[in-house]
């Protein structure tokens, strides 16, 4: 069961905020979008959604050689909703980083 020092210390990372930021923006991205969006290297990229898996957050699926990523529909109610309210602060930001990553392609 997530507690919410863990949902806290999971988003205390800021590679790992942008990642959750991207997916709630996004609905579902590839690990080479958020790769893309963050800046970060695939094999860094996975270590974050390891922890994000871990707790939950996130959920992911294969296709062929790519891995997509989604948040967790088995969240706590209360730690989705804190991830929309602070989504609701930072869209901006998510957009613009969403925004970059679809000028590129992977």
């Amino acid at each position: 069961m997530l507690l919410p020092v863990q949902l806290f210390k999971t988003l205390s990372d800021e590679t790992r905020l942008s990642i959750v930021m991207l997916l709630r923006e996004a609905g579902e991205l590839c690990v080479c979008d958020i790769c893309a969006a963050t800046g970060e290297s695939q094999p860094k990229i996975s270590r974050h959604m390891a922890i994000l898996r871990e707790f939950d957050l996130v959920t992911d699926r294969r296709e062929g050689k790519w891995v997509h990523y989604r948040l967790s529909p088995n969240m706590p109610a209360w730690a989705a909703a804190t991830i929309d309210n602070t989504w609701n602060c930072l869209r901006e930001e998510t957009r613009l980083k969403l925004d970059a990553m679809r000028a590129g392609s992977c």
